[in-house]
């Protein structure tokens, strides 16, 4: 019995040695087959006409043991269906509708900047300020834009509370251009940040520039001929100081909203870090919300206050002037804090204590016992 069980046991060694040997066959025998394949009739391969995985096949079926793993050049059908293909993925689709919002936004404000700072001296007064162009035109275009990206940021948000009051509930869907308008906020964000980053460069550039030193002897000039001893002005010394601090101040908090943004750092913090950082922006515009939504929204909206306080400190009396009114157009400026002033006007509406109040409650569930006509019948309602 024992050598009968001994016998059988050595039969069961040699079979399984004699399959593995036949499989590792058949694998050099599909190396080569891949090898020496044409490349039309490669169905498989993710790149049928690479000269790299060519060799890598041939290096393979020379040199088993050496080989790459098979799983890298051939895809079965679970693993790719042959219906994708990799060239017809969208590339970013998330980013598209905000970059073209964007690009849309900066060609309206260069063009209005464009036409008051260079075409109306050009036509008016036959002077070339053509070269105001790259540096100047810009860096007005630049802010000019950001400032209207981080209001459109938050402009949702409040459509959408204004929404659940009227509805008086908020178990009903927000229409679907809010929907997506709601889902690119982070994208909006992040490239506000991008374009005011780039006018804190393009203002720090401001006294390498040629022009900038002409204009600069020229002053000098001009006060030795009137015999000017000192040409101190208090009033241009202090709007410049207050308002280039604020738009640091702004530029802070907008790097700090575009860190805490990255999933990698909001997930290492907790409530309470949260918390904390919330107090430290000393501005407590949501108090029912929880997680990283407090801390972006209160960073947010104290970024949004010192920046529409940049823009106006930056006009300081220019919007009561009227020979800033060139071709009866307001001054950039103006027309720049007229959204995020709109934005933070409504917000401090809502936040009113009988608004604020009552959209608490919905948000915790509450419903008006008289919703308004053409309502219709929501999921709650139908459980």
């Amino acid at each position: 019995m024992l050598f009968a069980h001994m016998f059988s046991v050595s039969e069961m060694m040699e079979k399984r040695q004699a399959d593995s040997q036949n499989t590792v066959v058949e694998d050099q025998d599909t190396w080569h087959e891949l090898a020496i394949m044409d490349p039309v009739d490669k169905p498989h391969l993710v790149h049928k006409d690479s000269e790299d995985q060519e060799a890598l096949l041939l290096n393979g079926a020379k040199h088993p043991e050496h080989r790459p793993l098979l799983v890298s050049f051939a895809l079965e059908e679970f693993e790719f269906p042959s219906s994708v293909c990799l060239e017809e993925m969208p590339l970013f689709p998330q980013w598209h509708l905000p970059l073209k919002l964007m690009a849309i936004l900066m060609a309206l404000t260069f063009l209005y900047t464009f036409i008051r700072d260079v075409l109306q001296p050009f036509v008016s007064q036959s002077r070339s300020d053509f070269y105001k162009i790259p540096i100047l035109v810009m860096n007005k275009t630049l802010p000019w834009t950001a400032i209207s990206l981080l209001a459109l940021v938050y402009l949702p948000g409040l459509l959408a509370a204004l929404l659940q009051l009227y509805r008086g509930t908020k178990y009903s869907s927000f229409p679907g251009w809010l929907e997506r308008w709601m889902s690119m906020r982070k994208q909006l964000g992040l490239l506000a940040f991008f374009l005011a980053a780039l006018h804190a460069i393009y203002s720090l550039c401001y006294p390498m520039r040629r022009s900038y030193r002409y204009k600069l002897l020229n002053w000098a000039y001009q006060q030795v001929q009137q015999n000017q001893e000192d040409s101190w002005v208090a009033d241009d010394v202090w709007r410049m100081e207050i308002y280039v601090s604020l738009g640091i101040m702004g530029l802070g908090l907008l790097a700090l909203l575009a860190i805490s943004s990255l999933p990698s750092i909001s997930d290492t913090l907790n409530w309470r870090e949260f918390t904390w950082m919330q107090l430290l922006t000393g501005l407590l515009f949501v108090y029912l919300s929880s997680g990283p939504s407090v801390l972006q929204r209160s960073l947010g909206y104290a970024a949004l206050v010192l920046c529409t306080a940049h823009a106006l400190v930056y006009g300081w009396r220019k919007w009561v002037e009227p020979k800033h009114y060139v071709w009866y157009t307001p001054p950039s400026f103006i027309l720049a804090s007229l959204l995020p002033a709109t934005v933070l006007l409504v917000k401090a509406v809502l936040l009113l204590p009988c608004l604020d109040r009552r959209l608490g409650q919905i948000r915790r569930g509450w419903e008006s016992p008289r919703p308004p006509r053409g309502r219709g019948v929501t999921e709650k309602d139908s459980l």
